[in-house]
């Protein structure tokens, strides 16, 4: 009997302890069981930037900053005397046939830049004490604001800048006095061409749009040894605010010519004028060497008895096209005849230079 009840009691403890295990198993259980499942806790993957569309072109705005055209104009009367001191009204402006408004006008004397571009070639050896004695003539007439360099010149490989731009007259004096003859075969284009590269970079350093820029050419006007040819040397031209007034001792050149081409001299004579006219100058052909005085004070006068008359284009593409320029001015009293005389035409927008591996011209080592 006894055995039976411990058995009973065996039985019953085991059921308590049983009991007891499994409640503290399943409140065990349900305190750690793990988070559910649910969506992945891993980051989604940044998407890749589209690239911003690009619009058609013909919906593209393009903005042209129209700059302001410069002219240089000289009024003379049928006998090339100056005409002075006319008003503004008394100026009409026209590009390609089209008139433009005026935007600047000025009668006031202004600095210049200009370069002398002297030959010393062999061809010259009789002109050179007269050459360097009007150039002391422009020299000794520069204002105080007036800045001047020299370029001296013979063959394509002797271009070499002898005095960069200075308002110093000392300095300018004594390189005129160094200056002497050396053979070689002349290269005019050359000279002229690396003399308006020189002019426009210190435009550039001097930022002053209300100089007036010249070059004062001295030669014999017969081109043999040029890198650069007219149609380069016109192109270049059209594109700068350089006047070129020059010199020509052309009358030592052969005159006859041959049975369908032009005489040396009136070859040179024409390249001449044509540069000069071309960009608003004036070309002179002395008799003899004794001329050149009178030459030297007319250049200077005319440098600085100009009108100074600026417009922005009505057509401001900048397509690199050849645009003509004509200034008419009103005629004066009793139907008098007055002339304009400015640069022929422009080009619109930048020109590159082409390209080559041609010298510039340097400062000589002194």
């Amino acid at each position: 009997m006894k055995g039976r009840y411990y058995l009973v009691a065996a039985a019953f403890l085991l059921v308590a302890v049983f009991s007891a295990s499994y409640k503290a198993y399943l409140a065990n259980a349900q305190t750690e069981r793990p988070r559910s499942a649910g969506p992945s806790a891993t980051p989604s993957p940044t998407p890749t930037p589209k690239p911003a569309p690009t619009p058609d072109e013909e919906n593209v705005v393009q903005h042209v900053d129209t700059e302001l055209v410069n002219l240089n104009v000289r009024v003379v009367d049928r006998n090339n005397r100056p005409v002075n001191n006319l008003p503004q009204s008394a100026f009409k402006i026209f590009e390609e046939g089209q008139p433009q408004r005026i935007e600047y006008f000025s009668t006031a004397e202004v600095p210049t830049n200009y370069t002398m571009v002297l030959d010393n070639s062999g061809s010259l050896r009789q002109q050179l004490e007269k050459v360097i004695e009007a150039g002391k003539i422009l020299v000794n007439n520069n204002k105080p604001a007036d800045e001047t360099s020299i370029i001296r010149f013979i063959s394509r490989d002797k271009i070499t800048v002898e005095q960069p731009f200075t308002p110093n007259k000392s300095d300018l004096m004594d390189t005129l006095d160094n200056l002497y003859i050396e053979g070689g075969q002349t290269a005019i284009i050359d000279a002229v061409y690396l003399a308006v590269q020189q002019v426009q970079d210190y435009e550039k350093a001097e930022k002053d749009d209300k100089k007036r820029r010249a070059i004062i050419l001295v030669t014999d006007g017969e081109d043999r040894d040029s890198y650069y040819n007219e149609a380069q040397l016109a192109e270049m031209l059209r594109e700068s605010d350089v006047q070129i007034f020059v010199i020509g001792f052309v009358g030592d050149l052969q005159k006859e010519g041959g049975f369908i081409s032009k005489s040396p001299q009136v070859k040179a004579k024409t390249f001449l004028e044509r540069m000069a006219e071309e960009t608003g100058g004036k070309s002179y052909f002395p008799n003899s060497v004794g001329d050149l005085p009178e030459i030297a004070r007319d250049i200077s006068k005319e440098l600085r008895t100009q009108y100074s008359i600026g417009y922005l284009p009505s057509n401001e593409k900048v397509d690199n096209t050849y645009r003509s320029i004509k200034v008419v001015v009103d005629d004066g009293p009793n139907k008098e005849k007055r002339i304009a005389v400015t640069k022929a035409g422009r080009t619109a927008g930048a020109v590159p230079l082409p390209s080559t591996s041609q010298q510039t011209a340097k400062p000589k080592d002194k």
